[in-house]
Parts: C-alpha cells; structure tokens; sequence
C-alpha cells in the first residue's frame, strides 16, 4: 500500500469498514510509515475539532457576530439546512 492509497481509506478504516484483507494491508502500511501514522493523528484530531466545532451550545453568540448573519443561519436551520432537520 502507496501513502496515496493510505489515504483514499482512512474514512473507512477509521468507521471499519475495511475488510479484512485491507486492514492488515492499512496496518502494515502505518507500521512502517511514521509520516501516515502522523497524517492519522492530524486526521482523528482534525474531525474531533470538527464535530465539537458543530455541537449545539447554550452559550449566547458573542456580540461582534453580526445579528444579520445569525439571522441568516436560524432561517437557514429552520428551512432545513444543516442540523435543521
């Protein structure tokens, strides 16, 4: 397995859903390549920061938000945009 093709399936190793056979290919791979290994981390850290980034908050939105863009994304919510739903 290529550094290229590492990547092409980190999402699904990461929900696991490789086969068998790919994950130990996706294994070996980071056993031997400290640089995919790093890319990994940044990975798994960068979709925390992600979701966290998402959740919803009972903190107020900070005053130098413009309220037209808090309307805009509370219409856009109710109209079923994202999280909306």
């Amino acid at each position: 397995m290529t550094c290229k093709e590492f990547i092409g399936f980190l999402h699904e190793y990461l929900e696991g859903d490789l086969p068998p056979e790919q994950k130990a290919l996706f294994e070996e791979h980071l056993s031997l390549c400290i640089s995919c290994v790093n890319y990994l981390s940044n990975y798994r850290d960068t979709m925390k920061l992600a979701k966290a980034s998402l959740r919803e908050s009972d903190e107020p939105v900070p005053s130098e938000v413009p309220e037209e863009l808090v309307s805009a994304i509370l219409t856009a919510r109710k109209a079923g945009g994202p999280r909306g739903r």
